[in-house]
């Protein structure tokens, strides 16, 4: 069989790395800040740490534009119906990093107010430690998630319905209507369920104005 010398212009590869290569460079962060953690993440994006060297410094606060969302900071009850409807308006391939404690487990704030981890109604691809955490820990974080994309990145993205990619919805308490959802203190089968099962927060209804009764009252 004869060999046929290639020029040094040409590269083969798989169409499926070559577009994991190309995805990886090209993060376009979706920033959720709404605590310390997002003081950090604009440090990360400064000129000490310079974001730009990873390809993903593009910050942009539009959601179609992004694809990779990181929640930086606790997430109230009032506020999760806002960031899944951010979530949804992102495009395919999209990824989520949890910076900070109290994004990914509700840290401190042990309440019914603040949501206990936000891979409760969103899928996360990436914990970062920390009260708050430094820029290198997310830096370290978008270094891994690029090396994920890398070695699971297909053209079409098969791997973004891998049910192992995150954790199902966890309840605060068992719920006897539904026993198959774990407990937060129990382990966490690595099955992920659809998004159109996944809990969905709505806004309360608005209340209707308060009318004073005008009758005269007799004393």
């Amino acid at each position: 069989m004869a060999q046929v010398d290639l020029p040094d212009n040409v590269v083969i590869t798989k169409l499926d790395e070559l577009v994991s290569w190309c995805r990886k460079y090209s993060l376009w962060p979706m920033p959720f800040a709404t605590a310390c953690c997002g003081i950090e993440l604009m440090a990360t994006g400064a000129s000490r740490h310079d974001l730009a060297r990873f390809g993903a410094e593009v910050f942009r606060f539009s959601p179609r534009q992004c694809d990779l969302m990181i929640v930086a900071g606790r997430v109230v009850m009032k506020m999760m119906p806002v960031l899944q409807r951010i979530w949804l308006q992102m495009h395919e391939p999209k990824w989520c990093i949890s910076m900070g404690a109290c994004a990914s487990t509700g840290g401190v704030f042990d309440t019914y107010a603040v949501v206990q981890g936000i891979d409760r109604f969103i899928p996360v691809d990436m914990y970062v430690p920390g009260c708050p955490p430094r820029p290198e820990q997310l830096i370290q974080a978008i270094i891994d998630l690029q090396e994920k994309i890398q070695r699971t990145g297909t053209a079409w993205g098969k791997e973004l319905h891998d049910p192992r990619r995150s954790r199902p919805p966890r309840l605060l308490l068992s719920d006897p209507n539904h026993p198959e959802l774990p407990v937060s203190a129990g382990r966490f089968p690595m099955e992920r369920q659809p998004e159109a099962s996944w809990p969905m927060l709505s806004p309360p209804p608005p209340e209707e104005p308060r009318r004073l009764n005008s009758e005269p009252k007799i004393i």
